[in-house]
């Protein structure tokens, strides 16, 4: 079975980004390279967690380099892509598994993104105490793969964009810290009754 590659190794754009208003939007992942667009899709919560690990995958190669200063502590100022998605948005597929680990040579966080399959995942790690790089086999059997080289500074501006692309929902309830509708919702910690968004 032949795989279909989606291959930025120079990525001029790597986002994060939504289609919809609050409580009923569709979250996608954007990268572009020259004429070549490629938009994945998937969960919400699947975006927060690969901003998360980004930056601590970060954070750990900071600390193993003794402060390269190549790797950013945080996002650098003037690399923010606030732009929208490139319009048409054509889903290539939705996100299942995604590997995420650091190329030391090249200094480079590199992303795979696979889809959703009913297929079984298998998962073996190397204890991170034995040697100097922490390797994350997976073995992925898909028609398809979205693969992104980040340099650092780009990195963590991507993790920024993320975690604000996620937070730009819906405001949290603060009783119970579930999302309010427009109109409330019906707040377990209330003993029931509605609560509306301030």
């Amino acid at each position: 079975m032949s795989v279909v590659v989606h291959n930025f190794s120079q990525p001029e754009r790597f986002v994060a980004g939504t289609v919809g208003e609050p409580g009923q939007r569709a979250f996608f992942l954007q990268a572009k390279e020259g004429p070549r667009v490629t938009t994945v899709a998937l969960e919400k919560q699947q975006v927060l967690v690969l901003a998360e690990r980004v930056d601590e995958l970060l954070d750990e190669a900071l600390r193993r380099s003794g402060g390269d200063p190549a790797i950013p502590a945080v996002a650098p100022t003037g690399v923010d892509d606030k732009e929208p998605l490139d319009q048409p948005i054509v889903e290539e597929f939705r996100v299942g598994t995604i590997t995420l680990s650091w190329d030391n040579d090249a200094a480079q966080v590199i992303l795979e993104l696979f889809p959703m399959s009913d297929d079984d995942v298998v998962v073996s790690t190397d204890d991170p105490d034995e040697s100097e790089e922490v390797t994350v086999e997976v073995e992925v059997t898909a028609g398809e793969v979205l693969i992104v080289r980040l340099e650092p500074g780009y990195a963590r501006s991507f993790v920024r964009r993320a975690q604000s692309v996620v937070s730009a929902g819906r405001a949290p309830c603060t009783f119970c810290g579930n999302p309010l509708d427009p109109e409330g919702h019906v707040c377990p910690r209330a003993n029931g009754f509605r609560r509306i968004a301030d």
